[in-house]
């Protein structure tokens, strides 16, 4: 059964990479560009999610089981993580399909994301993980804090991503657009060269993301869509050759290269990038610091910021408020404080996409 991660990630992958939809930029385009364009886009994935996993859990398909609140780990790491995605050019999942887009400095940094991630979470600095988590409080959610239904928080977080991508749709449609030529027809011209909507494409990434609830609960792992966790078995497993460690997860994470790949090749934007020596370094220390802080904070942009969000834990909430900050402070030091000085790095670049015609 654990193939079905695998051929769920594949398609998340494939989605990925063709929507562009990259959460370090999302972040950093708060602070770059005083846009919240691509955050509502993924506030669409977290809004689109939970009145999914909430259906099921109501139906009986899945128990959702009251969370403790780790505040200290999830403060600290969300910071952490947050920082070193300005660094790496990508967030976790960003780091994945990047690289299977011929990116060598994402494959620098999924690397040391794999490295830090184990060390961290089943390795010798696991401790220190421990340590950090075991501060906490017993009450975990906003549901358990105030005895309300969690379809309040559903209703409430729906209407709100409602108004703001209405909000974003009305200064679209006033904007003059400028599109290319098609060169393909039908399905390929839709699947591998039009520009996919961020709001289509989370709507998508949603979808997709409930559906991995019912699949991994399947095989024995009680979760949703996650990507540190799994990363960690990925390094574990390399040094332990233990094959328990090879779940439904990592089958999910392997699926994300195998489709951004996939994507990349048939959307002609796989390419091999060399990196200078300043972007590897950074791509190396971005790594190594997105493992750590997302072992602290319970887990990544997609584990915590885009599933724990969706349940309304306050580990979920509390790790993207602080990986927003921490993705602002990285970009303040690294980006805004280069412009004018032509020291804009590489790896943080947005890609510019021009529409095809379709």
């Amino acid at each position: 059964m654990i193939i079905t991660g695998l051929l769920l990630g594949t398609v998340l992958g494939f989605v990925f990479q063709r929507g562009r939809f990259c959460v370090t930029g999302a972040f950093r385009d708060l602070f770059t560009l005083r846009s919240s364009r691509w955050l509502t886009a993924f506030m669409v994935v977290v809004a689109v999610q939970s009145v999914g996993v909430f259906a099921l859990d109501a139906a009986g398909v899945i128990t959702l089981a009251p969370e403790t609140f780790p505040w200290l780990g999830t403060i600290l790491g969300g910071l952490i993580f947050g920082f070193s995605i300005v660094l790496a050019g990508g967030c976790a999942t960003g780091t994945y399909y990047r690289a299977a887009e011929g990116l060598v400095g994402s494959w620098f940094a999924l690397i040391f994301y794999i490295v830090g991630a184990a060390a961290f979470r089943k390795g010798p600095l696991a401790g220190t993980t421990e340590a950090v988590r075991s501060v906490e409080t017993q009450t975990g959610s906003f549901q358990q804090l105030t005895g309300l239904s969690p379809w309040v928080f559903v209703a409430v977080l729906v209407a709100a991503v409602g108004v703001a991508v209405r909000h974003h749709l009305r200064r679209e449609s006033r904007m003059t657009r400028f599109r290319l030529p098609a060169t393909k027809t039908g399905l390929a011209h839709v699947l591998t060269e039009k520009a996919w909507h961020p709001f289509v494409t989370a709507a998508i990434i949603g979808v997709l993301a409930i559906l991995a609830w019912p699949l991994s609960w399947a095989t024995g792992r009680e979760s949703g869509l996650g990507i540190t966790g799994p990363s960690a078995n990925i390094g574990a497993y390399i040094g332990t050759g233990d094959p328990e460690l090879v779940d439904w997860g990592v089958m999910l994470v392997l699926g994300l290269l195998v489709g951004s790949f996939i994507a990349a090749k048939a959307s002609g934007e796989f390419r091999i990038r060399i990196p200078d020596a300043t972007t590897t370094v950074r791509s190396i220390i971005g790594g190594l610091g997105m493992g750590w802080g997302a072992a602290w904070a319970g887990g990544c942009t997609i584990g915590n910021a885009m599933v724990n969000t969706a349940t309304f834990t306050f580990q979920g909430w509390a790790s993207l408020v602080f990986m927003i900050l921490g993705t602002g402070l990285a970009t303040k030091i690294f980006i805004l404080n280069h412009r004018g000085k032509g020291a804009t790095p590489a790896a943080t670049a947005s890609p510019v996409t021009l529409t095809p015609v379709g």
